[in-house]
């Protein structure tokens, strides 16, 4: 696929860009630029500071590599530096670890390979670098095939490997032995070694080698694929961990694990002589459901998943409305209208800040039904009225986002990171508010009370980009998930 087919596509009347994209980005204020590659010998691992080395990790420069180049010795290794035949897939596990597989495989993690939309987006910088970097992607969505010299400049989808196809599968998570750097796929995997976890005294079996590591306890193993720094220039991309870091959590001692793995109690495998323990589900459950329906064939699975991802997606913020109690017919109605970021771990959003969507809806009725006021509504296509619609470009002149942009030397916004000269981000951070001032004009004509309805939202992906893409059969399975609500009525006098 050409990458000139793919920005005719998303880029449109780049001259009438100008001043309106400023205004875009000044009005979801606090707008910050995310820094290029961080410090490699800054390893800290908690609130405090101080060094977060554990033990089986690594300071070895060596590993600690410049992630631009076309190879490291780690995760994107010139020769293989593993066998995936060391490597059992999940349905091997699934023997005695049923509950686990079974959670496992409906998850974003099974789904990490075989995913339609991150496929044609990887197609497409293998074309736009000729192969030089095919591993950048990939590195983390299987570890095991990209350190084991299948996925090489020019492969194929097709030439992969039952267990590279897996994605991030049992025994990639659970062969890891240590962290050599805490960003692109920076674990260790020990491919012959014993299988690792957070239980402390695992029962002996016939089948494996069993071993506690404190490491699977802690926010950086999350770390070493979920933060991630391009290739091409050197910005970073998604950055969970580091805004863990500063969190409130990480202060309080809790992990990514303790929302996205809760626990329950139960058997970890069903052998004989293992008790009843405090387990973590492994549902992964985050921002979204896998948009293609038949990777998750049982419909009663689908439905669980799409209420959990609700569930925690309405954790996350909270919208507020202030008004004054009565304005008066023909004259203007200003809101105050707050955001507030729930989470105490993590930026509302994170991770692949550049592609969701996370937007305030507004609409202000009068006592008739007429629209007096709208911001955050969908043009035909089901689009924003941002930059990227193509019925009403520019549309909603209030529009708020959150979220992040990448940004090309001209000035103009780019999808593509390879593009970008700037990663720039108006998320927010963790426990953090933010208000924008609204004006609602009225009319003489204006019947009172006037409602005010207000809603935080989020997609994980933009309609115009899956068409874009050639993926246009998935738009009718995103999502759009109301994450708080606000109602205000305000009276209207003569």
């Amino acid at each position: 696929m050409n990458i000139a087919s793919i920005q005719d596509i998303l880029v449109r009347r780049q001259t009438a860009f100008g001043i309106g994209v400023m205004v875009g980005f000044l009005m979801v204020g606090c707008v910050s630029e995310l820094t290029l590659v961080p410090d490699p010998t800054d390893q800290t691992d908690g609130a405090d500071g101080t060094d977060g080395t554990e033990p089986g990790d690594s300071t070895d420069p060596t590993f600690l590599a410049d992630p631009t180049a076309k190879f490291d010795p780690l995760s994107r290794p010139e020769s293989p530096t593993l066998s995936p035949e060391n490597f059992n897939s999940a349905k091997d596990c699934a023997g005695c670890h049923p509950t686990y597989v079974a959670e496992w495989e409906n998850s974003m993690h099974a789904y990490a390979t075989v995913d339609p939309v991150w496929r044609v987006l990887v197609d497409i910088r293998k074309a736009e670098f000729d192969g030089a970097q095919d591993q950048m992607c990939v590195q983390c969505h299987t570890a095991i095939g990209t350190r084991g010299g299948e996925v090489v400049p020019g492969f194929s989808w097709d030439d992969l490997s039952e267990i590279s196809l897996e994605g991030v599968t049992c025994e990639a998570c659970h062969k890891v032995s240590g962290m050599r750097r805490i960003y692109n796929s920076g674990h260790e995997l020990d491919e012959t070694g014993p299988l690792r976890g957070t239980i402390e005294d695992p029962v002996a079996n016939s089948y494996h080698e069993s071993e506690y590591s404190e490491l699977f306890g802690q926010a950086k193993f999350c770390g070493g694929c979920h933060d991630i720094i391009d290739m091409a220039r050197g910005l970073q991309l998604e950055r969970p961990y580091e805004e863990f870091l500063a969190s409130p959590a990480a202060k309080e001692g809790r992990n990514c694990q303790t929302c996205h793995m809760p626990t329950y109690t139960g058997k970890a495998a069903i052998i004989d002589g293992v008790p009843e323990r405090t387990l973590h589900r492994h549902r992964f459950i985050g921002a979204e459901v896998a948009l293609d329906e038949s990777f998750t064939s049982d419909p009663e699975v689908r439905a669980m998943l799409r209420e959990e991802v609700d569930n925690l997606l309405r954790t996350a913020a909270e919208i507020t409305v202030e008004a004054a109690e009565s304005v008066q017919a023909g004259q203007q109605l200003d809101l105050l209208v707050t955001v507030r970021n729930l989470i105490d771990a993590h930026n509302l959003p994170t991770g692949s800040t550049f592609l969701r969507q996370c937007w305030v809806a507004i609409t202000v009725t009068d006592a008739e039904g007429n629209i007096l006021y709208q911001t955050g509504h969908l043009d035909e296509d089901g689009d924003l009225r941002n930059y990227w619609s193509s019925a009403d470009q520019f549309g909603d002149a209030d529009l708020i986002e959150f979220g992040s942009r990448f940004i090309d030397e001209t000035g103009n916004p780019t999808l593509f990171p390879w593009l970008a000269a700037e990663h720039i981000s108006s998320a927010l951070s963790p426990l953090y508010e933010r208000t924008f001032t609204l004006f609602v004009p009225t009319t003489p004509d204006t019947v009172g009370p006037i409602t005010i309805d207000a809603a935080v939202r989020f997609r994980p992906l933009p309609p115009f980009l899956l068409r874009a893409l050639g993926a246009g059969a998935l738009v009718e399975n995103l999502v759009i998930t109301n994450m708080d609500e606000a109602t205000r009525t305000v009276e209207v006098t003569p």
